[in-house]
């Protein structure tokens, strides 16, 4: 049995799931191993992170890649800011794991 405090641990590095068509290509063909892209913690090393998705998910892990995403400078009025940054991760699976976090869209 799982102990309650990993569960919230797991959920404070997977912080979403990055939807978008260049994320969901890399798993559409049949060879092609399922890759997951998620948003998570800055502080989160790729151990951590495999160990959170094994976890959640209940796959096995291959690879992390991680890519520290630097926010998107924007003007508001007048005033320069910038978008925050965050902290990437490609995950990918190993051959024959499935992770079900959207189907049909």
């Amino acid at each position: 049995m799982k102990k309650i405090g990993a569960i919230a641990e797991d959920f404070q590095v997977l912080k979403r799931p990055i939807i978008t068509e260049k994320a969901s290509d890399g798993s559409a063909s049949e060879n092609a191993r399922v890759k997951l892209v998620l948003k998570v913690s800055k502080d989160a090393d790729k151990t951590r992170i495999a160990k959170a998705v094994e976890r959640v998910f209940n796959t096995k892990v291959d690879s992390v890649n991680v890519v520290n995403v630097m926010g998107k400078p924007k003007r508001t009025k007048g005033f320069m800011g910038r978008r925050p940054s965050y902290k990437k991760a490609y995950i990918t699976l190993k051959k024959g794991e499935k992770v079900q976090l959207v189907e049909g869209l």
